[in-house]
C-alpha cells in the first residue's frame, strides 16, 4: 500500500493521459440546427460547424 502512495505521488492521480491543461472550448452555433454548441477549435468561418448531434447524422462512424 505504501509503495502505491509513493507512486502515486510521483506520478500524480493522472490514470494515464496526458498532462495537458483543459482545451479551449469556442461557443458556435450549428450550421444544420442553429443550436448553440461549443467545438473545441477555433472555427474559421470557411466551412460550416455542426453540433455534436448533426455532425454524428451526416458523418456517420465507419468501421
Amino acid at each position: 500500500m505504501a509503495q502505491i502512495k509513493e507512486l502515486i505521488k510521483m506520478y500524480g492521480e493522472n490514470r494515464g493521459g496526458y498532462d495537458r491543461p483543459p482545451r479551449e472550448m469556442h461557443k458556435v452555433t450549428c450550421a444544420a440546427c442553429g443550436q448553440e454548441t461549443e467545438v473545441p477549435f477555433k472555427p474559421d468561418g470557411t466551412r460550416p460547424v455542426y453540433c455534436r448531434d448533426c455532425y454524428q447524422k451526416r458523418n456517420p462512424r465507419r468501421y
